[in-house]
């Protein structure tokens, strides 16, 4: 059997993006309700199981075929204001229930996830050692401190560390997006390409509770993130 890779050469894979975080159904042991953070109530109720995650191919490389294909959804636009992570998910989970947030509460709502990250991975040890993934994408680019430091700040850009902790903390399904051209390098086409799913076992349903509605976030451009509907 083949030696397994040092954390060094999966930092560095991480790093080159020859290989992702990849978040597997086998549940761990769930903390307890007492000490348990939870996403802001406005959009959800309780985190449940905690997950695995693990490290896997590239969906550049040899990814699943169904991760490639083709979708058409509509874009719905958000805000660049370094919150466009946090303001497309808060918009993508209100639509999902049939609520439209004016942009007052939807500046409000993102700045609570991003504050609810900083509760769980700044403020609580006991808390972030369940989030052990998230924290490993954080410091192969930073130190945890410089990190607490810079996610205080309104202007914060979020990305895969805070998908893989708001799909466990909020328990939902999240799946990524880059336009079809994108994906083609320079070719054409208005569909989208799915490149990221994030806790898909929040979308099966289990006797915790109701399976939850896919948010779609589409990446595009420099460091931006647009809803999918």
């Amino acid at each position: 059997m083949a030696d397994k890779p040092s954390n060094g050469v999966l930092l560095e894979q991480l790093k080159n993006g020859t290989a992702m975080f990849e978040l597997s159904s086998t549940p761990v042991r769930s903390i307890s309700t007492s000490n348990s953070h939870t996403c802001p109530p406005a959009f959800l109720g309780g985190c449940g199981n905690r997950f695995f995650a693990r490290v896997g191919p590239s969906l550049g490389g040899r990814g699943s075929p169904a991760m490639k294909k083709v979708e058409r959804y509509s874009v719905h636009r958000v805000t660049g204001d370094g919150r466009c992570l946090f303001r497309a998910l808060v918009k993508g989970m209100a639509f999902n229930k049939g609520i439209a947030l004016g942009p007052r509460e939807e500046r409000e709502d993102a700045d609570d996830l991003r504050m609810a990250i900083k509760e769980v991975i700044c403020e609580n040890d006991e808390e972030h050692r369940h989030y052990e993934t998230a924290l490993v994408a954080i410091t192969v680019e930073e130190s945890l401190k410089r990190y607490c430091q810079r996610i205080g700040r309104p202007d914060f850009w979020g990305g895969e560390s805070e998908l893989l902790v708001l799909s466990k903390l909020c328990r939902q399904p999240i799946i990524v997006y880059i336009p079809e051209h994108e994906h083609t390098k320079g070719g054409w086409g208005s569909g989208f390409i799915p490149i990221a799913e994030y806790g898909a076992e929040f979308n099966k349903g289990s006797w915790r509770g109701k399976s939850r509605k896919v948010v779609r976030l589409l990446y595009s451009g420099r460091n931006h993130y647009d809803l999918l509907v």
